[in-house]
């Protein structure tokens, strides 16, 4: 198996000449408009804020067809209707996969699911260029995702000064020390830290064990991939003070959506 900075360099690469051909069709005076009459920001990192305040773990609960490493995940997928099992079950936000050639995303997949519901919504993709920064509030996102590993410092910046300067939240995802550091420079205080060794492949939430110890004491840290359980997200509360959490195959692979949500954040 390929390393998983190979991959990222492939990904990154392939982002970049998808990113080219929509400058081609669309200009950015084209999706710079477009941003401006979208619908409303939704509060992103507000909502899982105020999941805490009410006692509540926080949910950010993903819309995902498919992944490189598993394949298809859901056959009968259909983003509003999920949407609304995840916000009926109790999620404080939506992340959607708009990738195409690795996860079988959709734009379109964002912007029905977004509509369905009252949630906010993460554009989950590849951030490269702040085309597509001002592409994902367009579409009506409430925030991006930064993967410090696909990115340098400079590019890391000039990103979140585009979203900030469109409305947009930030999460901003780590996987070590090294990229916790280069995260503490930027200005967004949504941090995600992502369970997966992208060099192994391996998932442990000794990963988030670690990392929250070391994080600025500002940062409101979300927890990522590996959680699969009410003790899970119990588990790592207890252990360092973690309230919010990104679920994407644990949920997407149950057939009551709703009832496997509300289990997750209450265990009943």
């Amino acid at each position: 198996m390929k390393k998983m900075s190979d991959i990222l360099t492939k990904i990154a690469a392939t982002t970049r000449e998808h990113v080219a051909k929509c400058k081609a069709v669309r200009p950015i005076a084209d999706v710079e408009k477009a941003a401006k009459t979208a619908s409303p920001v939704r509060g992103f990192h507000s909502n899982l804020l105020k999941a805490k305040q009410d006692g509540r773990f926080g949910l950010i609960t993903e819309i995902k067809k498919a992944s490189p490493s598993k394949g298809l995940i859901r056959a009968d997928f259909d983003p509003p209707k999920l949407a609304k099992a995840y916000e009926k079950g109790g999620s404080s936000c939506l992340s959607v996969l708009t990738d195409v050639p690795y996860f079988m995303g959709s734009d379109d997949f964002l912007v029905q699911a977004r509509a369905a519901v009252s949630l906010p919504a993460l554009r989950k993709d590849f951030m490269v260029d702040p085309y597509q920064v001002i592409e994902a509030r367009a579409l009506g996102a409430d925030c991006i995702l930064l993967i410090m590993a696909m990115i340098d410092d400079q590019l890391a910046a000039e990103l979140e000064q585009t979203a900030f300067e469109n409305n947009l939240d930030v999460l901003v995802e780590v996987h070590d020390t090294n990229e916790l550091e280069r995260a503490h420079k930027l200005r967004s205080t949504l941090l995600g830290i992502n369970n997966r060794n992208l060099k192994t492949f391996e998932v442990t939430l000794g990963t988030t064990l670690e990392l929250a110890k070391l994080a600025d004491k500002t940062k409101s840290l979300v927890s990522e991939s590996g959680l699969f359980t009410h003790d899970d997200l119990k588990m790592v509360n207890e252990a360092c003070g973690i309230n919010s959490f990104l679920i994407g195959e644990a949920l997407m692979r149950q057939e009551d959506v709703a009832k496997a949500t509300q289990k997750l954040l209450n265990n009943d």
